[in-house]
């Protein structure tokens, strides 16, 4: 990635550009500004939420002093090197060098954020796995404000988009930091219904905003002048598209921009460089579900949540174990298939920005409690939002569970970069000849694609079958392949 070096401090005032949070991004949209000109910052403060194309992160400072100008508006897309913040030490003409981007001269990241490269950052980085090619991130979209050359305070509004409705919500109390809590999608939430944090009372732990919290305080308000929520703000409230509730406007146009953005480029990637095939199998879990049951039970589990999806992980573990010439990547480049000694599963997750893929780094060194924390920790950062860059980078091998949406089976589309994904269905209650008599069981699908450049039909159906027979008796199957 390239390193947008800052000019020197000029009579004490630093230049902040926006840094490269993920690897190789070209681009942010600017959320949350949490300051304003006139307000006193630290070194390491949080001074705005950002949106990648791969996740949202907050932003430190990496100097303290009082805030001379906000360069970017909330709302706009801003380039990786643009200046978006400029800071007066105090000092009047120190000379001294600003915060430059580099690993080396940036303060130590936030939660949410990764630190950079300590390799030669000149170098042209690879892309994240999942995203496609860098080249394609380049793409400018086709509309686009130009970030504003002077001082930003406050942000105007879009003059394109109609405002929000601003509601008049009763006053409730503010956190001691003077900043509300609220998780991202809340935030996003609050601002689309006009509403503002610093008014609505917090019912979460900890004093953090829900959305429930922001739509009682609509509800509220609106009862308190007698009137209902505007149209406006009850399209704002309903999830990425649904249809809108004013139903005299015929079609509504949402764009396509951050997470949605590169998840479409990485799958038409993916559609078209990959020769794509998917198989199917129909397998009875009964005894998962008993199993899932028992591990609930035991004190080592206690603290985290275990799941279908839990054995369901475990025996993909085993099948790359027994194949792993299943958990390779093709390198068009040197014409050399790498076959990875380790796993970094992916799980996709879909959020309100969109759909994520975290991965649990080496999932096949850690004990089946260990995997069920870390599943539960991926699920609690995606759901928040909080979803980093390298959370998301390095993932050799997903699982998607396409049965939480009620759904049997699918063809999932293979991450880029990665050689086959498995889709687990829904459990159902089906007929089915067990001990040479017709029962009721518990049966579930599971479709596997892969790329049948690394992987051929052989391979791809021995890696099925042994998934499908490790969820038919997962007792047995771990005592037999440990």
């Amino acid at each position: 990635m390239a390193i947008h070096k800052s000019a020197p401090a000029v009579d004490g005032v630093h230049s902040f550009k926006l840094p490269d949070v993920g690897e190789g991004l070209v681009e942010a949209e600017l959320l949350t500004w949490y300051v304003k000109p006139g307000d006193t910052v630290t070194d390491g403060q949080m001074i705005c939420e950002i949106e990648t194309a791969k996740a949202v992160v907050e932003l430190p400072v990496p100097f303290s002093g009082t805030v001379k100008e906000l360069l970017a508006a909330e709302g706009d897309t801003v380039e990786v090197g643009s200046v978006i913040i400029t800071v007066d030490d105090g000092t009047g003409g120190s000379g001294t060098e600003p915060y430059s981007g580099s690993g080396a001269e940036a303060p130590a990241p936030a939660a949410g954020m990764t630190a950079g490269p300590t390799e030669d950052t000149e170098e042209r980085e690879k892309p994240l796995v999942g995203y496609g090619e860098k080249a394609s991130a380049t793409q400018r979209r086709a509309r686009r404000r130009p970030s504003p050359s002077g001082p930003v305070s406050p942000p105007a509004p879009k003059p394109a988009e109609p405002a929000p409705a601003v509601v008049a919500v009763p006053a409730g109390p503010a956190p001691a930091s003077g900043r509300p809590l609220a998780k991202p999608p809340v935030r996003k939430l609050a601002k689309d219904l006009g509403v503002d944090l610093a008014t609505v009372a917090p019912t979460g732990k900890g004093g953090v905003v829900t959305r429930e919290d922001v739509h009682a305080a609509v509800e509220a308000a609106a009862s308190a002048q007698g009137t209902a929520p505007s149209a406006t703000a009850a399209e704002a409230a309903a999830p990425e598209g649904a249809p809108a509730a004013d139903r005299t406007a015929r079609e509504r146009r949402v764009p396509i921009k951050g997470v949605r953005k590169h998840t479409a480029a990485a799958m038409v990637n993916s559609a078209f460089t990959a020769p794509h095939v998917t198989e199917f199998l129909q397998v009875d879990v009964t005894k998962t579900m008993k199993a899932v049951a028992r591990l609930r039970e035991r004190r080592d589990f206690a603290d985290v949540k275990v799941s279908p999806l839990l054995l369901v992980a475990k025996a993909l573990l085993m099948a790359v174990r027994r194949h792993p010439e299943v958990n390779a990547s093709w390198d068009e480049e040197n014409q050399e298939i790498v076959v990875k000694n380790y796993v970094n599963l992916g799980i996709a997750a879909a959020t309100e920005r969109g759909l994520v893929v975290p991965n649990i780094k080496d999932a096949d060194a850690q004990t089946l409690p260990e995997l069920a924390a870390s599943l539960k920790a991926l699920t609690e950062k995606a759901r928040a939002g909080k979803t980093s860059p390298a959370d998301m980078s390095g993932g050799t091998i997903t699982i998607t569970n396409v049965g939480v949406f009620g759904v049997d089976a699918g063809t999932p589309i293979i991450n880029p970069g990665e050689a086959a994904i498995l889709a687990f269905g829904q459990i159902r209650d089906m007929p089915w000849v067990h001990k040479g008599e017709l029962k009721i069981r518990k049966v579930t699908t599971l479709s596997l694609s892969f790329d049948h450049r690394l992987v051929d039909g052989e391979l791809g159906s021995k890696v099925l079958r042994d998934i499908g027979t490790a969820l038919e008796d997962p007792e047995l199957t771990a005592l037999a392949w440990g």
